[in-house]
This record gives structure tokens, C-alpha cells and sequence, in this order.
């Protein structure tokens, strides 16, 4: 089997004094979808800013395309190739769709999938109707894919999504799902956080569960669907 593109392994994390991750170990293969799943509070987010060099205090070892990246800073993790969306959005609301996307602009990579504005549009109809709107004036769903566009305009390999799902309306739900698939179908690999166990079965090929910082299932999507007690443990709301 080949390397995996992102390989985690006895990954700690604190905030302060308070450690909040204990040993996660995860890994996702080139265009693959993995799901990382579990309650608000179980270290969702932190793990995906962990790999992103945007936390203070970790530990663990952490590569990407088989070279070390941990201990970089971000701006270095993001020139190597991984996209974050964080669950924020942190768009910019003064500047219009077209100008957010620009902000975001790489040159291409080798092997990712090669972005441009034309390409976003087809795969972001909503967003190709008002180029030039500000990000201030649109939907939280319209700035959610906004969000996911400007990150692809960095022609990344890998993309973290935090919890896209959260806080819009179903049908931006839905498109976001057939927006994840088509990424897939592109050879982009996502790491997706995940409350919404539907969404995430509907676009992830396998499953990491986290309570408590800590790695309590790991296995394919169908293995998760089967296991009652996983998902009634730490997944039922």
C-alpha cells in the first residue's frame, strides 16, 4: 500500500495547562473523504488546528506527502499543499466574492487539481450569480461557500473543513455534500469535521470518533453505520 498523504500519530495538544488531545493517531489517503466525527468539545476542531501549525502547545509527529510538517508555521503547512476552512469562515466582508477569491490565489500544484475562478463557479453556482457582492451581504450558506472557494483557489491537495454544515440552511447542506463528492471525484482528499452523522456518511469513505480528545473509533463509514454502541455512546445528541 502506498504511504497515506497525511499521516497523524501521538498527537497531544493543551490549551493553557489544560491538555485537551491524548495520543490521536489518524491518517487519509490521496482523494480520500475521512469524517472526523463526535460532540461539541471533543477535540474536532483542535486536531484540525493542530495539523494546521495554529496551536501554541502540541506534540506528536505529524507528515504530509511523507515530509515532517510539524513544528512549521502555518503559512509554510499551507504552502505544502493543505486548504483549511475553518468553522468561522472568516471571510471578508469588504471585499466581493471575486476579491475574496483573488485573496486566496496559488499558483498550480502538482497533483492537486488546478482551480480557477471559471471552474469554482460551475462548482459553486450560487456564487457565480453575484461576483461582485460583498461577502458581508450574503447568506451564512453563501459565505460558507465562499469560504470553501477561496480555500481552493490554493490549489491544495488536502482540505480540513470544520463542521460545513453547521448553522445553514438544508439545501446549502446538500450542496455542500454534492460539493464534497465532486472534490473527491477530482482527487482531492478531505478531512471533514462532523457532528451531522447523515451528512458525513452520505460523502466519507471512513470514520474517526473522538470523545475527550481522545481516538474511541476508527473505521469505515459502513463499520460506524453498524456499530450501535459507538454511535449511541458518542455520537447521539
Amino acid at each position: 500500500m502506498s504511504a497515506p498523504l497525511l499521516s497523524v500519530r501521538r498527537l497531544d495538544a493543551w490549551y493553557g495547562r489544560a491538555q485537551v488531545l491524548f495520543g490521536v493517531d489518524l491518517e487519509i489517503g490521496d482523494g480520500e473523504v475521512v469524517a472526523l466525527m463526535g460532540r461539541n468539545g471533543a477535540g474536532k476542531s483542535t486536531t484540525m488546528k493542530a495539523i494546521m501549525g495554529l496551536l501554541a502547545s502540541c506534540r506528536g509527529e505529524i507528515r504530509f506527502g511523507g515530509e515532517r510538517i510539524d513544528g512549521l508555521e502555518p503559512y509554510r503547512i499551507n504552502r505544502a499543499g493543505l486548504g483549511y476552512v475553518p468553522e468561522d469562515r472568516r471571510i471578508f466582508t469588504d471585499l466581493t466574492v471575486l476579491e475574496n477569491l483573488d485573496v486566496g490565489r496559488r499558483p498550480p500544484r502538482a497533483g492537486a487539481p488546478a482551480w480557477t475562478v471559471e471552474r469554482l463557479f460551475a462548482l459553486f453556482p450560487n456564487l457565480g450569480r453575484m461576483p461582485d457582492r460583498p461577502g458581508g451581504r450574503m447568506s451564512g450558506g453563501e459565505q460558507q461557500m465562499l469560504s470553501v472557494a477561496r480555500t481552493l483557489m490554493g490549489n491544495p491537495r488536502l482540505v480540513l473543513l470544520d463542521e460545513p454544515s453547521e448553522g445553514v440552511a438544508p439545501v446549502i447542506v446538500e450542496q455542500m455534500a454534492d460539493m464534497i463528492v465532486e472534490l473527491k471525484k477530482q482527487g482531492l482528499s478531505v478531512l471533514l469535521s462532523e457532528q451531522n452523522v447523515p451528512f458525513a456518511a452520505a460523502v466519507s469513505d471512513r470514520a474517526y470518533v473522538l470523545e475527550k480528545g481522545q481516538v474511541k473509533f476508527a473505521g469505515t463509514m459502513a463499520a460506524l453505520d453498524a456499530d450501535q454502541a459507538v454511535r449511541r455512546q458518542y455520537l447521539a445528541v
